[in-house]
């Protein structure tokens, strides 16, 4: 049962979803089963329309900054109808615990700012030992002359047999690095942004795609 004053902050991935409402509505949803009974005031409501890459940052969270400044002159908690991935980045969970306003996560009511705080450490070094452990396997893969993201003639042959056989040699030359990505829990999507981030590339020398990756794993 809530009570006190709130501020509800929703978010939307686009201008067009944003006007459409798509997603909105089950957000707003979400803060009115969660503010059901008890004495309350809702004093604003504000909805950012997320940019893509680097929109984390509080710095590029406009609506998300009006909402905080809110929470202080009112003295409110602030009301996330939507946490979810941005619980994984510690800049961002630490920087609205920097601002000092206290936050509920509606969408994860059970956890509190230092539950979710530890929770973005957490994803944050699990992040970081998978891109050590893919680059090792890189490494050694290179060690052993194999040659990642080849672009030579030999896989480009008319050959079928031959094109087959070049496509499995490059589908064991990740088997390693693959290993690793599927072992760390890492979902075929997650496996995919990981070996772009990384440079490595298909055998035809272009970034990876979901297809592409179902491929060389169907050949491992």
């Amino acid at each position: 049962m809530a009570n006190g004053k709130f501020v509800a902050y929703y978010r939307v991935s686009t201008a067009r979803q944003g006007m459409s409402g798509l997603g909105l509505d089950a957000q707003r949803e979400a803060v009115t089963r969660y503010l059901n009974g008890g004495s309350w005031e809702l004093v604003g409501e504000f909805t950012e329309t997320e940019t893509g890459k680097g929109a984390d940052a509080l710095a590029k969270r406009p609506q998300l900054r009006a909402a905080l400044d809110l929470c202080r002159k009112t003295g409110a908690r602030l009301l996330i109808a939507k946490l979810d991935r941005l619980a994984r980045n510690v800049h961002f969970v630490s920087g609205l615990m920097e601002s000092k306003v206290k936050f509920v996560a509606v969408d994860m009511p059970e956890a509190n700012e230092l539950t979710i705080h530890i929770m973005a450490a957490f994803a944050e070094h699990e992040a970081k030992r998978i891109s050590e452990r893919t680059k090792d396997a890189l490494r050694a893969a290179k060690a052993r002359g194999v040659v990642l993201g080849s672009t030579g003639p030999a896989n480009l042959r008319p050959n079928i047999e031959a094109r087959q056989r070049a496509a499995d040699d490059f589908a064991a030359s990740l088997s390693n690095v693959l290993a690793g990505l599927k072992a760390a829990g890492m979902s075929q999507r997650a496996m995919v942004d990981e070996l772009n981030r990384l440079g490595v590339r298909t055998a035809r020398g272009s970034e990876w795609s979901l297809v592409q990756l179902q491929r060389v794993l169907a050949r491992q």
